[in-house]
């Protein structure tokens, strides 16, 4: 789930009619469903309204992913997987992709160098959004000078290229 930190700035007070207009943009637009959902939409905002210069807030959202673009993305991997002579454990060959397309998180190792720890890319930890970023970075190392050359090495002469463009070409929209 993406978070957002928000941080209230040096700004001075707002006057009462800046305030009133912030209040018809913010609840005029959008607003809580039901009444429950505008309370906690009121105290949401009354909170951020009241934080001092230098207060943090986070905020956690949650966007509903393209069911057809992520169905999309999983049935280029799985083509890839199928047709690519590297792995034989379909996670395996997962990893390879995040950590290629730099999908990680950087940690300390176990004996003191840093390692990479591929992100989770479920519906809680990756909107559409944060998603379609993946699958961004995904098609760009995928597309890039290793990737191809690795999952086929006995192809010479750009035909592991050539291999990679022709399973990725059958996805293209």
């Amino acid at each position: 789930m993406p978070e957002i930190m928000l941080v209230r700035q040096e700004q001075g007070a707002l006057s009462e009619d800046d305030k009133a207009a912030a209040r018809r943009a913010i609840f005029g637009m959008v607003d809580g469903l039901g009444e429950r959902g505008r309370r906690q939409w009121r105290r949401l905002w009354n909170h951020i309204l009241k934080l001092e210069p230098g207060e943090m807030l986070s905020v956690a959202t949650h966007l509903p992913r393209s069911g057809k673009f992520h169905r999309r993305h999983f049935a280029i991997e799985q083509a890839l997987f199928e047709a690519q002579e590297r792995f034989e454990v379909f996670d395996q060959f997962i990893y390879w992709i995040k950590v290629g397309a730099g999908w990680v998180t950087w940690a300390a190792g176990p004996k003191g160098g840093v390692v990479p720890i591929p992100r989770s890319i479920s519906y809680a930890a990756a909107d559409q959004a944060e998603f379609h970023d993946f699958h961004d970075q995904v098609m760009q190392f995928l597309r890039g000078p290793h990737a191809a050359r690795y999952l086929w090495p006995h192809l010479k002469d750009g035909r592991a290229d050539e291999m990679m463009e022709s399973i990725l070409g059958r996805f293209e929209e």
